[in-house]
This record gives C-alpha cells, sequence and structure tokens, in this order.
C-alpha cells in the first residue's frame, strides 16, 4: 500500500510552494470586486473576479484602515498582495496590502447604462409613482417561499397589521432563471382584482446575487404593473433598477412591510381617541337636546289651551276681584251719595221745616202755593199748614217786603 499524506500535509506542501513562488509572493491582481464584507474587527473579505475566474481575498484592518477610498460591490479595483493558501479550507486566495481603484466595473457599466436609458424613456418619471392605499385589503408578495425575508415580512405584518392577508406568488430571485420567473409572478398578481400592492422582495447579496432585479424585462414588468409595487430588494446600501421604477422603494424586505402595512397599536389608539371623542360630542349633543327641549317644553306650555285656559282663569279671578272690589267701593260710594242726598232731601222736606217752626201757606182754592205776597190777593181763602194740622184763613192784607 503506497504512502498516504494527511490533508493538513498535502495542504501544507501547496502552501510551501505558494510562498517559494517569487511571483506568488509580490503580485498585482485587477479585477472586479464582488463579495464584499466587513467584519466587525474592520478585515475586508472580498472576491475579485473577471469574465473566466474569481479570486478570494482577505485585507487585514491595519491596511484596511489607510485605504483612500470606500471599496464596494462592483468596483473594479487593482489589488496588490501576496498569494498564501488559508489551511482550514484548503483554498488559496491573495493576503491584500493595497487596493486602488481602476474605474467601473463591468456590472456596474451595464447598470448605469442600463438605467440611463430607462430613465430617458421615463420609467423612472416620479409622475408615474402611485400612492401606497393607506388600509391595503390585501397583499401580493413577489418573493421566494424559502426565504429569510419572507418569514421577515410575515413577522412584521403579524406584528403590525394581523388583518393584512398575503397572497404569495413564488418565483426565484437570483440566478439566470429568476426574470422570467418574476415577471410571471407579477403578471399572476395582476390578472386578480382582489389584490391592492405588490411587494418585490429579497434579501442582501452581492451585486451578481441582486442582478437579476436589474434585467431589462423584469424593470418593465414592474413599471407596467396595473397593481402598485413597493421593492424590498438587498440591504439599505443596496439599489437595483426595478426600485427606480417601483411606486416606492424600501431599503430592506422587512422595512417595506412596515411602509405598508398600518400601525396595529397606533390604529388601537386612535380608534380610542376617537371614542373619547365621539362620547364627548355624544355628550355635550345630549346636553343641548335636553336644554333645547326643555325650551320647546316652555315654549309649548305657554301655547298650550291648557296654560291659555289657566291664564285666562287666573285673569278671571283677578278680574273678578277688581269686579268685586270696584263694586264694593261703588256701592260704598252710592250709599254714602244715597245717605248725603237723603239728608239733603230730609233737609229740604218741608214737613222739617215744619218741625223747625215753619208753615207751608197755599191757597185752598187750588193748593198752589203762596211763597210770595202777589201769590195771594187779599180776601183769598188760605190754608196754613202747620207740624200738627192745618189753619183756614182769609188774607185781609198783603205787606210786600222791601
Amino acid at each position: 500500500m503506497p504512502d498516504a499524506l494527511t490533508i493538513r500535509e498535502i495542504t501544507l506542501y501547496i502552501r510551501d510552494l505558494f510562498d517559494q513562488d517569487p511571483r506568488l509572493g509580490d503580485v498585482w491582481v485587477q479585477g472586479e470586486i464582488s463579495n464584499l464584507t466587513r467584519a466587525s474587527s474592520g478585515h475586508l473579505y472580498f472576491t475579485l473576479k473577471d469574465e473566466y475566474a474569481e479570486l478570494r481575498c482577505v485585507m487585514w484592518r491595519s491596511q484596511a484602515a489607510w485605504l483612500g477610498f470606500e471599496p464596494a460591490h462592483g468596483d473594479a479595483v487593482l489589488a496588490h498582495g501576496q498569494i498564501t493558501v488559508y489551511e482550514q479550507r484548503g483554498q488559496y486566495q491573495l493576503m491584500c496590502d493595497t487596493l486602488q481603484p481602476a474605474g467601473l466595473g463591468e456590472l456596474n457599466r451595464q447598470f448605469e447604462e442600463l438605467k440611463a436609458r430607462l430613465n430617458a424613456e421615463g420609467l423612472f418619471d416620479p409622475a408615474r409613482k402611485r400612492p401606497i392605499p393607506a388600509f391595503p385589503r390585501k397583499l401580493g408578495v413577489v418573493t421566494s417561499p424559502t426565504t429569510a425575508a419572507f418569514q421577515d415580512i410575515l413577522n412584521v405584518i403579524r406584528r403590525r397589521y394581523p388583518l393584512l392577508p398575503v397572497v404569495l406568488s413564488p418565483t426565484l430571485v437570483q440566478g439566470k432563471e429568476a426574470p422570467p420567473q418574476i415577471i410571471a409572478a407579477l403578471e399572476r398578481l395582476n390578472r386578480r382584482d382582489d389584490i391592492d400592492v405588490i411587494l418585490l422582495a429579497r434579501g442582501g447579496g452581492s451585486l451578481e446575487d441582486l442582478w437579476c432585479f436589474n434585467d431589462e424585462a423584469v424593470v418593465r414588468a414592474v413599471a407596467a404593473s396595473r397593481i402598485p409595487v413597493v421593492t424590498g430588494v438587498g440591504h439599505e446600501i443596496d439599489f437595483t433598477l426595478v426600485d427606480f421604477a417601483a411606486d416606492q422603494r424600501a431599503p430592506t424586505p422587512s422595512a417595506a412591510a412596515e411602509l405598508i402595512t398600518p400601525d396595529g397599536a397606533q390604529l388601537a389608539e386612535m380608534v380610542h381617541g376617537l371614542r373619547l371623542r365621539l362620547y364627548a360630542a355624544q355628550s355635550d349633543r345630549l346636553a343641548q337636546a335636553r336644554q333645547e327641549l326643555a325650551t320647546q317644553q316652555r315654549l309649548l306650555a305657554r301655547l298650550s289651551p291648557r296654560y291659555r285656559v289657566q291664564n285666562l282663569r287666573q285673569s278671571v279671578d283677578y278680574l273678578a276681584g277688581r269686579l268685586d272690589g270696584q263694586w264694593r267701593h261703588a256701592v260704598s260710594r252710592e250709599r254714602q251719595r244715597l245717605t248725603a242726598l237723603t239728608r239733603a232731601l230730609e233737609a229740604a222736606n218741608p214737613l222739617s221745616l215744619l218741625e223747625r217752626g215753619y208753615a207751608i201757606v197755599t191757597r185752598t182754592a187750588d193748593g198752589a202755593r203762596v211763597s210770595r205776597t202777589r201769590d195771594a190777593a187779599e180776601g183769598t181763602s188760605v190754608t196754613i199748614t202747620l207740624r200738627d194740622g192745618r189753619l183756614i184763613a182769609t188774607v185781609r192784607q198783603r205787606q210786600p217786603g222791601h
């Protein structure tokens, strides 16, 4: 049986070959950055690639701190360093000590060219953007059902607005087969009449991972959607062309779900406040209605026949009282007048005069009163009435007074 090497022995052997090669110890490599990650330690991990191959790279924090620019996905760069072997994974890598920009990478160039062309066509015009319903009745989601992004969306909806039904239109969200599936997923939702808004979502990834969302046909499908579309693709720093074509863009799938759904807690608080305002308004209206009713009752009572009868009855009592008083006063006054007249009559009664010693003289023949000397000629028979009887006499002589 031949002698067998361990994995570590063969890996160390290959590492020694790399370390002994002077060309690999001081090398410049040109390529496009992808899968860029900055660890919490400050080290940079990324991949340099061209159209034929890829090279893993690492840059320690001490060198990364002196970079004069912020590397990003798709950047074309010149990297200097040493080719070494990462023993734990058995892969070779570039231990980078210098990194310089070398212009836009090919994917970035394609991105910018397509963005400029579609923008010139008006696909990104803000005037085309439609408002998102404040209270959607049903949400359509275009994503892969197996991704964490879809679960994040469901978690946000359950927390904020659990009444919202979700219709998943599944699709791949990465790779060459993804664009036609994304378009088909959008079309399925647009054929329905119960979807108010569509959420197109995917978690973060490299520029290559998200490239299907820069596909021209996908971008046109988003712009042509009958239903408003919200995108939540990648992380906050990731922008794809569907973000510009959509009616609204969110930095992450979770943020997109929050943007679409109202906050149930705020709604409950708002409803509680409205309930209190409604109760106060009802109480005020009821108090006002009661006051108006009391006023109308008073007015109605005044117009009521019973009220008028009561008033008239009171007026009759009042007038009867006045009449009785006036009658009594009139009777008393007439009694006083009668008494006065009686006294005056009695004072003028000839019989009363007789009582005081006077006499009444009348002609005996005709009974005419003799009040003057000329009323009885000499020889006329006269009757003299006294208090206790009459005297018959004859006028013997008239003596007129002065």
